[in-house]
């Protein structure tokens, strides 16, 4: 059966396929995905807790110069970790690499300029919707059906975003752009699941980060890059790079060659829930019902995407 739930699982840590049709090949499959889930998860948990951080920094330099200053150095420390990988890298993995970093730099800026238009909150759940646009894109592109666990997850994941973060809802051109940053996202995804698999994780991502550079440096050099020179600034600019950006994104091509693309989504969609975590421990937001409601239903989502059945 072709479906999208019946791949998550069942890849092995080399990106084969593994056989699952006895209870024993069943859970060794379940034990196989739990190390790339959790990671995913710790990569979500990541980028949740460079809220607080970023929201500080870009308050000091344009967010495009920050940008683009993020992704060079993420690249710039990818590289010379592993100078050789990237070498090996084959002529489809480049343009592979091409086509992600293409994606991942276009879904950053359309959400960059959409929050100039548009509240935070907000934002936050129009981008929690690539957990929608993703099996929907794998759907069409891959032509998978598209199981109703899946759409189920979904449901929940996306009911839970909307508790945590709409309090109003209105469509304008911040909205707009930042539901193309939701569907670059989802293309992302759904090109790292296809890709990852038959490519190294580290050179991949080195050529991703390295287009997205240059996308951002593209949209950021007309009026010049412009960064102060304060050390807290230049402190939360090296960290993103190079633990939110350079290692997270490693550990997410790594983790999304054994994971199956639903699965991957709604993991993603527990950013805003640890970004809220983040924002009540240390930016003194307040803790609310809906908060509390909201992660759990994203939570729940994320046990179903991964579950799917009692035997797993």
């Amino acid at each position: 059966m072709s479906t999208l739930e019946s791949g998550a699982g069942e890849r092995t840590p080399d990106g084969g396929r593994a056989a699952s049709d006895t209870s024993t090949g069943e859970r060794v499959v379940g034990v196989r995905t739990l190390l790339p889930l959790f990671s995913l998860v710790a990569v979500t948990a990541v980028w949740g807790g460079t809220f607080v951080v970023v929201k500080d920094a870009v308050s000091q330099a344009p967010t495009m110069d920050f940008l683009a200053m993020r992704f060079l150095i993420a690249t710039a420390a990818l590289a010379a970790l592993r100078p050789s990988r990237v070498t090996t890298l084959s002529r489809a993995g480049v343009k592979r690499g091409i086509l992600l970093g293409m994606a991942l730099g276009v879904a950053y800026i359309a959400q960059t300029f959409g929050l100039e238009h548009t509240s935070a909150s907000l934002s936050g759940f129009i981008t929690g919707m690539l957990v929608v646009f993703t099996p929907v894109i794998a759907g069409l592109v891959l032509r998978q059906r598209i199981g109703k666990v899946t759409w189920t997850a979904v449901a929940i994941a996306v009911a839970g975003l909307g508790l945590m973060t709409v309090h109003e809802f209105a469509v304008g051109p911040g909205e707009l752009l930042t539901l193309v940053c939701a569907v670059f996202l989802a293309l992302h995804i759904v090109g790292l699941g296809v890709w990852s698999p038959g490519h190294d994780a580290h050179a991949l991502t080195v050529v991703q980060l390295a287009v997205a550079a240059c996308i951002c440096f593209a949209f950021g050099w007309w009026d010049g890059i412009d960064l102060p020179s304060d050390g807290g600034f230049w402190l939360a600019l090296v960290g993103t790079a190079v633990i939110a950006t350079a290692a997270a994104y490693v550990i997410q091509t790594w983790a999304q060659a054994r994971l199956s693309l639903p699965q991957a989504a709604v993991v993603l969609t527990l950013e805003p829930v640890f970004a809220c975590i983040f924002g009540v421990v240390f930016d003194h937001d307040e803790l609310t019902t809906r908060i509390v409601i909201g992660g759990a239903l994203v939570v729940g989502a994320m046990y179903l995407a991964e579950l799917r059945s009692g035997s797993r």
